[in-house]
């Protein structure tokens, strides 16, 4: 992959004259007087009565039920901080064009100016009835949960923050597969998190669904660990993973630890820290773009250790587009009205499954890969592998429909070769 500059990442964005990455085309011929009128007056008349007579027939008449807002008020956009709304309009087009390109799942970014959590919600639900769902990025924290929260309360379509969500989806998967492969139980492990923001706490919560014992998660953050009766910088879904009643440092809290998530700042872990952890690690490293500890010098200090990161030029990438782009799509096509735990449960069982599967010559062309095969080093499948949708969107589908949030059920036989239609799978 050639290096990503900045003078190549700015034309890339005004690339060909147009500014921005993406556009609406219609999806109705609008050729002749007789399309014209079908499209707008007289014709659009009838759908309007058929939905105020009945508010679901949106999804048959409207882009609603393929259509997610992107939205954000710029707070925590990546790992640049609070630089506005208008400034997170790049990331929200990125957000929108990965929904269609990976699960043609139509979206639109909106930037909301304003650092009131009342506010943003009420500006969120005021546009609802327009979508089928609601992506919530790059928000801070802990404004984001009590956002999230309300949001979900209020509206009767699935509400998603991926910054939580996702990674914790991802990890999720990793954590299955990793303990299989080195035959440890997850209810004797030790996870050690540097980092306590909407991800980190997300994916521990996620991890305690999973099986992982509340009291084995240990939790740091700038101010070193999470503990019992600190002051410090403390919120209500931080102190849920209080440990102990005395401060430690990141480096102690290794001790012993089987798994490592960092989701904070590069370069804060040393060699000496993880030749504490038990055998056979898992450590991933998820700071961008740079990890916590960088890859070659975790893996000359473990050889046993299981390694991943955010970056997509070492094994085992976390990318939260192996997720959001196929939850959606599951959620969307059976109506959901919220994206709940068991469908979260069951897209990281999906991509758990989907990682011990043959990985096609395709995949190992895309990645300049001559083979790959389940194990240390690939433990969640690649961002590129088109048959992630194939198998986390029915899953995520039937999830919905085994726990009561979908509006209509599907066949999911049928669903499979859909969605390879949808998507021009082979």
């Amino acid at each position: 992959m050639p290096p990503i500059t900045k003078e190549t990442a700015l034309e890339y964005h005004k690339l060909n004259g147009v500014p921005g990455k993406i556009s609406i085309i219609p999806s109705k011929p609008l050729d002749t007087q007789t399309d014209l009128g079908l499209a707008y007056t007289p014709g659009v008349s009838y759908p309007v009565l058929e939905i105020a007579r009945d508010p679901d027939l949106a999804y048959e008449y409207t882009d609603k039920g393929n259509l997610v807002a992107v939205i954000s008020n710029g707070t925590a956009i990546l790992g640049l901080g609070d630089r506005g709304a208008l400034a997170s309009k790049p990331v929200m087009e990125g957000k929108s064009v990965l929904f269609k390109k990976f699960a043609d799942v139509d979206a639109i970014d909106i930037e909301i100016d304003t650092h009131d959590p009342e506010k943003i919600i009420q500006v969120v639900e005021l546009i609802g009835k327009t979508f089928g769902g609601i992506n919530l990025e790059d928000i801070k924290s802990p404004e984001c949960f009590y956002i999230e929260r309300m949001l979900q309360s209020k509206m009767d379509i699935p509400v998603f923050h991926d910054d939580q969500h996702g990674t914790a989806i991802i990890l999720g998967a990793a954590l299955i597969n990793a303990l299989e492969i080195s035959g440890k139980k997850i209810k004797e492990i030790k996870i050690v998190f540097s980092g306590a923001g909407a991800a980190a706490l997300a994916s521990a919560n996620h991890f305690v669904k999973i099986g992982v014992p509340r009291e084995n998660i240990w939790m740091c953050d700038i101010k070193g660990l999470v503990y019992k009766g600190r002051k410090e910088e403390m919120f209500p879904e931080k102190e849920s993973f209080a440990q102990g009643e005395q401060a430690a440092t990141l480096a102690e809290a290794f001790e012993g630890a089987d798994m490592f998530v960092g989701l904070s700042v590069a370069n804060i872990v040393t060699p000496e820290m993880i030749k504490r952890m038990r055998h056979a690690p898992v450590i991933f490293a998820m700071a961008n773009p740079d990890p916590e500890i960088k890859f070659d010098l975790a893996k000359q200090a473990r050889p046993d250790a299981m390694i991943g990161t955010g970056r997509s030029d070492f094994p085992n990438q976390v990318n939260n587009v192996l997720g959001f782009p196929f939850i959606f799509r599951g959620a969307l096509d059976v109506r959901a009205s919220a994206i709940n735990d068991q469908m979260k449960l069951a897209a990281s069982n999906a991509l758990s499954a989907l990682a011990k599967e043959p990985v096609p010559a395709n995949v190992l062309k895309a990645y300049g890969l001559t083979h790959l095969e389940f194990g240390p080093d690939y433990i969640v499948p690649k961002p590129l592998d088109t048959r992630v949708c194939l198998w986390e969107a029915p899953a995520v589908a039937k999830a919905a429909m085994e726990s009561g949030v979908s509006r209509i059920k599907i066949d999911l036989e049928k669903y499979e070769q859909q969605l390879k239609d949808r998507l021009k799978i082979e």
